[in-house]
């Protein structure tokens, strides 16, 4: 089921059903500060232009920074910055460095090639990362921190998917999917130096379950398994095998093992989200046929981390397989030998990711989703009270730390994207200023993150965003934006839709309604196997308090959303006529459609059970089945090779829609999977969602769809 879809540079669009993508990033005050100083630093002198309301093209010129790693010293800090090429209509990523204590940064990658996953070596001396260059596949590069050109490590047929670090500097632990026949093939003619000619592809031959995922496509029995590289003796050696796949792995602090997360101990791996930690020793030659198992948890056990005297073992823990995605992940414990796990944030009951032991072993850290945050959070590693590093109204999308203590983390605010910052001493300071010279010349709504009482009684939470210069009394239109999920949410991170919409003249609304994470199991848990009840209560709860504050004008409201969010769209306007507009994106329509052909078969049967055992429940839930409740003008769109959400759901609402007379339109974006890349694409939906509300809420004369592109006419009942 669908997960959200990074719609730009912002988590709002689109978990089940999402792409976690656009994503999670974050106070006026702190704003106004960087752009004063950005000011008196760089027009001192010269005028200063007046800040402009935010523009469709700003969403492709912000930067997106990410992957915070420090050296062992604690003095540098490496991250990546993403930027859309616009005139080439594709992104590029590079790996940058910057001293711990703040300064120029460094371009440790040139332009023209993307680059990714840049992590230091224990001793210091190099940066290894991720690149594809020459149009080959993902390989290892290293870069001596002495100075030269990179130097490619790997030549595998396949992609290197990721890897760490050995303790030692001189190995590193790779994660590669078995390479595929044309893969193989291709390496091979490489070597000779002749040239593969053209032919037709072979047949997938499907045999599994779970025998697709969007972005990846058909998967065979390809598997992802752990290898060791030595570098100086340039070999490969492969150290897990079977009819599995392993990921996430860690280091033992003595390099003499690696934990990884696999779902190994089920008769079908396809069925269930059973993964366990597992231990491997490095210098294995026998594939991995003997491992040692740490957790016996029937749920998902995953991201393993190990203290620094290699006894323990922190993992994440989602203790309830029953509720699946609905459940909590808790922060556990194991003994590196295997033994009983103890869960250590129980009482804390908030979703918890990307442990990792504090330096001296005392404390483990980790990221918690808390009541619309993502704070950077430390626990005892005996157990107990739950402190926060550092936190507040921001969001933490990552972070590193270093053997001094330093943290590097990527911090975003409601008016600012993800910059690097640095805690050392309790104090916080922003290092990065990649946004800045954009970010001062724009004019921010401030979002408020405001609660509300929904039918039953129920205290819900959301983000709010008044237009630019508000007028006291005046009221506006206004549009609802379901988040993407169902189990995700909206935090305290910039929003460049909100931003655009509120630019635009709207009041925007982003609840968190019940299936959201961040306020606990029961809260997350309420709509299980019941979309489209609480959360459509809860959605609508929001609308009535900003028309009760005397902002939001109930005459001139629209609807839209990405994934869930499209599916809570389309919830929304079969139960209610109180919208003048709709956009449903990447959503779901008829839900037996689904069922072996989107790539979420073992959540539709653990939730909803088998189609044909189960009926009357997809039958209820389905939207399809109320279609001729609606009667508000609904734009529809996807991407035309997306198996998160497939296109055939939008087709099937447009079709209806049009059947039945609602004023519509399909629009199918060529070569994109759920969450979108091509910034032509991007810019497009953008342009269409702003001439969509135009036209249908605000009651403009202009067309529907944004000037200058083709049109096809009105839409038409269909005879």
């Amino acid at each position: 089921m669908p997960r959200p879809d990074p719609v730009v540079h912002s988590p709002s669009f689109g978990n089940h059903f999402s792409s976690g993508s656009l994503l999670v990033k974050l106070s006026s005050m702190l704003v106004f500060a960087v752009v004063l100083c950005f000011s008196v630093s760089t027009t001192a002198q010269q005028p200063v232009a007046a800040p402009r309301a935010v523009a469709v093209e700003d969403a492709l010129a912000i930067r997106d920074v990410s992957d915070p790693q420090v050296s062992a010293d604690g003095q540098w800090v490496a991250y990546t910055v993403k930027s859309a090429l616009v005139k080439e209509d594709k992104n590029e990523t590079r790996i940058w460095m910057i001293p711990a204590a703040g300064g120029e940064p460094i371009a440790l990658t040139a332009e023209g090639v993307s680059s990714s996953h840049a992590r230091f070596s224990p001793d210091g001396k190099f940066i290894a990362f991720l690149s594809a260059r020459a149009g080959g596949k993902q390989q290892l590069w290293l870069l001596n921190r002495l100075g030269g050109e990179a130097q490619r490590v790997t030549d595998t047929p396949q992609d290197v998917n990721d890897f760490e670090w050995a303790p030692d500097s001189r190995r590193v632990a790779l994660v590669l999917r078995d390479a595929t026949p044309e893969e193989l093939e291709a390496a091979a003619a490489k070597d000779k130096e002749t040239k593969k000619g053209e032919k037709p592809g072979r047949p997938w031959v499907i045999d599994r379950l779970e025998f697709k995922h969007d972005t990846v496509g058909y998967l065979e029995r390809f598997r992802a398994h752990l290898y060791v590289y030595d570098l100086a003796a340039k070999s490969l050696v492969q150290i897990t095998s079977g009819d599995y796949d392993d990921a996430h792995l860690a280091w033992s602090p003595d390099g003499r093992a690696v934990a990884f997360a696999s779902n190994r101990t089920t008769p079908d791996p396809d069925r269930n989200y059973n993964n366990d930690i597992w231990v491997v020793a490095a210098d294995n030659t026998d594939k991995g046929a003997h491992l040692t198992r740490i957790t016996s948890n029937p749920g998902d056990d995953d991201f393993p981390a190990w203290s620094p005297d290699g006894k323990w073992i922190a993992f994440v823990s989602q203790t309830d397989a029953r509720a699946l995605d609905y459940a909590t992940h808790h922060l556990a414990v194991a003994p590196a030998s295997g033994g009983a796990a103890r869960i250590l944030t129980a009482s804390f009951d908030r979703n918890v990711s990307n442990p990792q032991f504090s330096p001296d072993g005392k404390s483990i850290y980790f990221i918690a989703d808390d009541d619309g945050t993502l704070n950077l959070c430390l626990i005892p590693a005996s157990g107990g009270e739950v402190s926060r590093a550092f936190g507040g109204r921001l969001a933490v999308s990552d972070y590193a730390l270093a053997k001094s203590g330093l943290v590097a983390a990527t911090v975003a605010t409601l008016d600012r994207p993800d910059e690097v910052h640095t805690l050392s001493g309790g104090k916080l300071a922003r290092i990065t200023h990649v946004n800045d010279a954009l970010f001062g010349q724009l004019k921010l709504s401030a979002g408020e993150y405001v609660r509300f009482k929904s039918k039953d009684g129920t205290t819900v939470s959301g983000y709010l965003y008044k237009p630019l210069d508000t007028v006291a009394g005046k009221k506006y239109p206004a549009i609802l934006h379901p988040h993407g999920g169902p189990v995700w949410a909206y935090y305290a991170e910039f929003d460049h839709y909100a931003q655009l919409l509120a630019a635009n003249g709207y009041v925007v609304l982003l609840p968190n309604p019940r299936g959201s994470s961040g306020y606990g199991q029961k809260f997350c848990e309420a709509i299980f196997a019941d979309w489209g009840n609480k959360d459509f209560q809860d959605d609508m709860a929001m609308v009535d308090y900003a028309i009760a504050q005397g902002i939001a004008d109930p005459e001139k409201l629209g609807v839209g959303g990405w994934s869930y969010g499209g599916i809570s769209t389309n919830f929304i306007i079969t139960q209610t006529k109180r919208f003048k507009a709709a956009i449903s994106g990447a959503s779901e329509f008829l839900y037996v459609t689904n069922y072996g052909h989107d790539h979420y078969q073992r959540l539709w049967e653990l939730e909803l059970g088998l189609p044909w055992e189960n009926r009357a429940l997809w039958e209820k839930m389905s939207p399809f089945n109320k279609v001729t409740s609606i009667t508000t003008p609904t734009l529809v769109m996807g991407g035309n090779i997306d198996w998160n959400v497939p296109i055939i759901n939008s087709e099937q609402l447009y079709e209806s829609l049009r059947r039945i007379g609602v004023p519509t339109e399909l629009v199918v974006y060529p070569g994109e999977y759920h969450g979108f890349t091509a910034p032509s694409h991007i810019k497009d939906r953008l342009e269409r969602y702003l001439a969509w509300y135009a036209h249908y809420v605000q009651g403009s004369p202009t067309p529907a769809r944004p000037v200058g592109l083709p049109a096809t006419g009105a839409a038409k009942p269909a005879n």
